[in-house]
């Protein structure tokens, strides 16, 4: 990972946020009064496609804003060096060496290829979008008139394929919590986004031979279908007779809002019931599952299921005192793989922890509502037991508090390892290697 394309990277993605807080500032894209941490923490919110608002989407922003935000989300998931060599692309300039590198590295990719990688991001987001846009624009035609339908059809497409959760409904998707249509289209629009690009192009190309699919697709495909099932099962066990929650669903629309609730607590901020009435026990272990999150070069952030089904696969080996190396679907796991792994889990606990203890120090809330909005932050989520309306929790936080969960959504867009090399720093080459050390654990 090369150091100064990760910070150039970074320093982007701070400049992109700064100008789109000054411009959502601006007293044509808000009503009334918005502080500039509000602005920024909103722009932060939009651009690392987390979620988590401390004004109204709606009811505090005109449409100029409005459509800043979504600019914003699409910038954030697709990713601001992909759009940078896209309009290279398009105006027919050749890329070097160094903005192959860049991109490279933006998005996770395993090789230099990356043009023709970036206009297929652009056809498959465009396309995807496009489809949940038309899906969503008719069904909300019901309550709305066809030009406020078509708008809110668009952002909320484009606002759940990048998993971001911002909604322009003052109840978030409440309102639509026994629309089985509304709702599938929303989940999947996230569960593709989650996938991540790499994933969604190699299905696409090898979708009459799955045995092609390589080993990180696999573990992908696996790992949602069993993260969303496990929530499921977790939450319908924990909420079923919670009068505030699901307790007085029917049947079917139990199901319905769980696999809703399931799909969101992993990449984004949706919500059909209101999350301040869960039970503790989900909110602990729904930290779990953001932590998690979804895929490598994906608009979703966490620590990805790869990171943690190599770190599972290798604790059962060592376990088991295996004679043989970590392995899955009949391949090796790399030790530098394992290693790297091992560092995101750490590091992503130890920022998560830290800004915990920082928070519960000096915001007044309890310990479980802060764990669950700094997870939900940091895994760029977005969901939130709220505000005692239909604001995030963080919007009672204080200047210093809201700044704290900017740098989380910074840092889980960024991603962790990324991150953390910005903050320590690139080692020096060495030439030797010290002598073998005898430690008993």
């Amino acid at each position: 990972m090369e150091h100064k394309y990760v910070r150039s990277i970074f320093l982007g993605y701070v400049l992109i946020i700064f100008i789109g807080a000054i411009i959502l500032s601006l007293p044509i894209c808000h009503i009334g009064q918005l502080k500039f941490i509000d602005a920024l923490f909103t722009a932060a919110s939009a651009t690392s496609v987390t979620g988590l608002i401390v004004t109204s989407t709606s009811e505090n922003f005109t449409f100029l804003g409005e459509f800043i935000i979504l600019g914003l989300i699409q910038i954030g998931g697709i990713g601001y060096m992909s759009l940078v060599i896209i309009f290279f692309i398009f105006i027919r300039q050749k890329l070097n060496i160094d903005e192959k590198r860049a991109m490279k590295q933006s998005m996770d990719l395993p090789n230099l290829h990356v043009g023709g990688f970036a206009k297929r991001i652009l056809f498959f987001v465009l396309f995807i979008e496009f489809i949940g846009a038309i899906i969503l624009t008719i069904q909300f035609l019901d309550k709305y008139e066809f030009s406020k339908a078509l708008w809110f059809g668009i952002f909320h497409s484009i606002s759940a394929f990048n998993n971001a959760g911002f909604s322009l409904f003052t109840d978030g998707l409440s309102g639509y919590k026994s629309d089985t249509i509304t709702l599938i289209t929303i989940c999947f629009l996230i569960i593709l986004g989650g996938l991540g690009y790499f994933v969604l192009i190699e299905i696409y190309e090898n979708r009459k031979f799955s045995k092609r699919f390589t080993i990180h697709t696999r573990i992908m495909i696996y790992g949602t279908i069993i993260l969303i099932l496990a929530g499921m099962v977790l939450f319908l066990s924990i909420e079923w007779n919670n009068p505030k929650t699901f307790g007085e669903l029917s049947f079917y629309d139990k199901i319905l809002n769980a696999f809703f609730l399931s799909v969101n607590f992993r990449t984004a901020g949706f919500n059909s019931i209101d999350l301040s009435s869960l039970k503790d026990s989900s909110l602990f272990f729904s930290t779990l599952f953001m932590m998690t999150g979804a895929g490598q070069g994906s608009t979703a952030g966490g620590m990805k299921i790869t990171t943690v089904a190599i770190l599972i696969i290798t604790v059962v080996y060592i376990l088991k005192q295996s004679n043989q190396e970590p392995s899955i679907f009949k391949r090796r796991i790399e030790q530098k793989v394992i290693n790297k792994a091992l560092a995101i889990i750490i590091s992503s606990s130890f920022f998560v922890l830290f800004a915990v203890l920082i928070l519960v120090e000096t915001q007044n809330f309890p310990f479980i509502k802060i764990l669950f909005e700094v997870v939900s932050a940091f895994g760029t989520v977005g969901v939130s037991t709220g505000n005692g309306d239909i604001l995030s929790l963080s919007q009672q936080f204080d200047t210093f508090g809201k700044s704290i969960i900017i740098i989380l959504m910074i840092a889980g867009r960024l991603g962790v390892f990324a991150f953390g090399l910005i903050l320590v720093g690139k080692a020096k080459t060495k030439h030797f290697k010290y002598p073998v050390g005898k430690i008993i654990i």
